[in-house]
């Protein structure tokens, strides 16, 4: 799977699609919708859909496609492989959102919570396989937040297709668990090959599963806070767990309207820009707009 987009700037979000299959822009299709990599706190979050032809749908079990968490990586990649060699047949396409995006836009002015992130994402994908001429007929999705409501505003959106939401939807539906496993192996290699933009001293890349109560993922978050700076975009820092490592960890800030007298937030923050016994690379911040300390004006 081709993520030089990604690689290049993972800021933001990218979308990535295989060629749609002619047969799909002739016959009625089925498509499905499920994502990976929504409860870490390492990481992107991965949506992706599959579909290929409701004629063909046999082809596409015989293929023996599996909840992607049930599978080994070897055998979501061979998986995933056996796909991209059906092409005549099975399309794809996938939104990678980035840590930085999801952090943004759950602490934004306006919020925006992630479930209403990963309806409206793959509400897009839906809409992009239509757009891009897919027959799409039937939809099965992996629902987020109650099914029911979640299947009525689809529907809602979509009158012209059949909508069926379900929980565990990637281990009832052939094509649901062919999404999960692009969803999976773009994300695994997003995270395997992820270009960190800070120049992190000695970065150790064994963070554990990324998953909030790992405790190899927390003290990898504990070890890379930056005390003014925070987390590496790399972290999601609007979960609970990277919150609670930088009240711990982080400087205090004492704001002008702050409460007069406590002088103990100014006082970290100076801290931080002077010498100490452990030596610390200047943040990418003053690296790129060529800023040094300075000791004597």
């Amino acid at each position: 799977m081709d993520l030089s987009e990604l690689e290049r700037d993972n800021t933001g979000r990218c979308r990535l699609n295989s060629p749609v299959p002619s047969v799909c822009r002739k016959e009625p299709c089925v498509l499905g919708v499920d994502e990976a990599g929504r409860g870490p706190v390492l990481g992107p979050m991965v949506y992706a859909i599959c579909y290929c032809p409701l004629s063909r749908l046999a082809d596409l079990e015989a293929l023996k496609v599996a909840d992607s968490k049930t599978l080994s990586e070897s055998e979501r990649h061979r998986l995933f492989a056996k796909m991209e060699e059906d092409g005549d047949f099975v399309g794809w396409a996938l939104d990678v959102l980035s840590p930085n995006l999801i952090s943004t836009s759950m602490l934004g002015r306006v919020k925006y919570n992630l479930n209403s992130l990963s309806h409206d994402t793959a509400t897009g994908l839906m809409q992009y396989a239509l757009d891009q001429g897919v027959k799409v007929a039937q939809v099965f999705v992996d629902t987020v937040g109650p099914p029911e409501t979640y299947q009525e505003r689809l529907q809602q959106r979509f009158p012209g297709v059949e909508v069926t939401v379900k929980a565990k939807a990637d281990a009832l539906y052939p094509v649901v668990s062919a999404a999960s496993i692009c969803a999976k192996v773009a994300r695994d290699q997003a995270v395997k090959n992820w270009k960190f933009v800070e120049k992190l001293q000695d970065l150790d890349t064994d963070y554990g599963s990324g998953y909030p109560n790992d405790p190899k993922t927390k003290a990898w978050l504990r070890e890379h806070v930056d005390p003014v700076f925070g987390f590496p975009q790399f972290v999601r820092f609007s979960w609970r767990t990277a919150q609670s490592i930088l009240e711990k960890e982080a400087e205090d800030v004492t704001w002008e309207d702050s409460q007069t007298g406590d002088q103990e937030g100014l006082r970290r923050i100076k801290s931080y820009f002077s010498e100490g016994p452990r030596a610390r690379l200047p943040h990418r911040y003053f690296q790129e707009r060529g800023l040094e300390s300075a000791t004597i004006l």
